[in-house]
């Protein structure tokens, strides 16, 4: 008499939060632009900043954004794919494209890729009003840091740059504070750092700091 075959059960989705890696990626490598950007470093140095972006800040972002796909996060996943594939350009664009641009017309083509982003960053910042307050804050200073960076170069203002860069060096900041918050609750299996949900956000319970929830 034959055993009937026993019917496979799935395995459990055991992957890790990405979020705090992606976000600490990303203030890292924020970090250190700002910083030139605010005009705290000689301008001489910027090409420090170029591994980081590439390794740091771009190619670990866009893992952090396919496994926020693996989770099924809509909002991680574009957050972290985008501002990955845009470290990755902006080291590209400094490295290959910026020297060959006609040096009149450069802060155009600068102000023009900064746009983008500003666009990009505040219509995510409106998705991020159903995460937590200190998710939103980082989007909410981003979406600054672009603006200003972006009227900066058309305008050609150097003063307006270091404020941009200042306002980049508080969304690092506010950025590595969510990475800490979540790795640290995550890793103590309790709430530890406060998010500080916001009202009627999505997943409560699920955590993850760039997930549809208030963790």
């Amino acid at each position: 008499m034959s055993t009937p075959a026993a019917t496979p059960v799935p395995a459990p989705d055991t992957i890790a939060d990405p979020g705090p890696l992606g976000l600490a990626a990303f203030a890292a490598t924020t970090f250190v632009l700002s910083s030139f950007n605010a005009d705290l470093i000689d301008a001489s140095l910027l090409t420090v900043v170029l591994p980081l972006a590439l390794f740091y800040g771009g190619l670990l972002q866009v893992l952090a954004g396919m496994w926020e796909f693996k989770k099924g996060n809509t909002f991680g996943a574009t957050a972290f794919g985008s501002y990955g594939a845009f470290w990755l350009s902006y080291a590209a664009y400094v490295k290959f494209v910026v020297a060959d641009l006609p040096p009149d017309k450069a802060n155009q083509a600068t102000g023009l890729y900064l746009l983008v982003w500003a666009i990009f960053t505040v219509y995510m910042t409106v998705a991020a009003l159903r995460t937590n307050a200190a998710l939103l804050a980082v989007f909410v200073a981003l979406s600054v840091t672009f603006i200003l960076l972006t009227i900066a170069e058309f305008n050609e203002s150097t003063s307006i740059t270091k404020v941009g860069g200042w306002i980049g060096l508080v969304t690092a900041v506010f950025a590595w504070y969510v990475s800490f918050a979540v790795v640290t609750n995550s890793t103590w299996k309790r709430p530890i750092i406060p998010l500080l949900p916001l009202t009627g956000a999505l997943g409560a319970g699920r955590g993850g700091p760039v997930e549809e929830t208030h963790s």
